[in-house]
């Protein structure tokens, strides 16, 4: 009977570099974006000191680039709107900063409060506007990144409220 343990035989596996997958320096996965997200919402002093509010317009800002992906910064004064829309061919991950907004699409109303996600494929029609008394500031990661924006006449009518 052989008394070699697993241990003795294969050795460490944290010894051994090439058995490890070396951490990924981009996103690649749904989560990763969303994790993606989260990191860059927890890094306050990273974006805060960006963000301007403009009266007349959205007012947004490329925050980072990588390999096939953007990252945008987004503020949003009482009363403004994106208008129903979808992305393009480009997935998205919409995270929220600061602030409350309502989003609408055909299946529901969601309002959106600091911390909360969204995340969508190609095609997904929405509208996000600021209903609340308050700024907002919201982050938003397309894969690929954002090539066009597609605006929808038809306003999104919601079936149903969602919270």
């Amino acid at each position: 009977m052989n008394s070699d343990s697993d241990l003795q035989i294969a050795g460490d596996i944290l010894e051994v570099p090439h058995l490890l997958q070396p951490p990924r320096e981009h996103p690649a996965t749904v989560a990763e974006f969303a994790g993606l997200a989260r990191a860059i919402a927890a890094d306050r002093a990273g974006w805060e000191h960006l963000v301007r509010y403009d009266a007349t317009s959205r007012w947004y800002h490329r925050l980072r680039t990588g390999p096939g992906y953007e990252v945008w910064l987004l503020s949003w004064v009482p009363g403004q709107g994106s208008g129903p829309h979808d992305h393009g061919p480009s997935s998205g991950v919409l995270t929220l900063l600061t602030g409350t907004l309502t989003e609408r699409t055909e299946h529901g109303t969601r309002a959106l409060r600091a911390g909360a996600q969204r995340v969508f494929a190609p095609g997904y029609v929405h509208e996000v506007v600021n209903d609340a008394l308050e700024p907002a500031v919201s982050l938003h990661i397309y894969y690929p990144g954002l090539t066009e924006m597609p605006m929808h006449t038809r306003a999104c009518t919601p079936a149903a409220q969602v919270h």
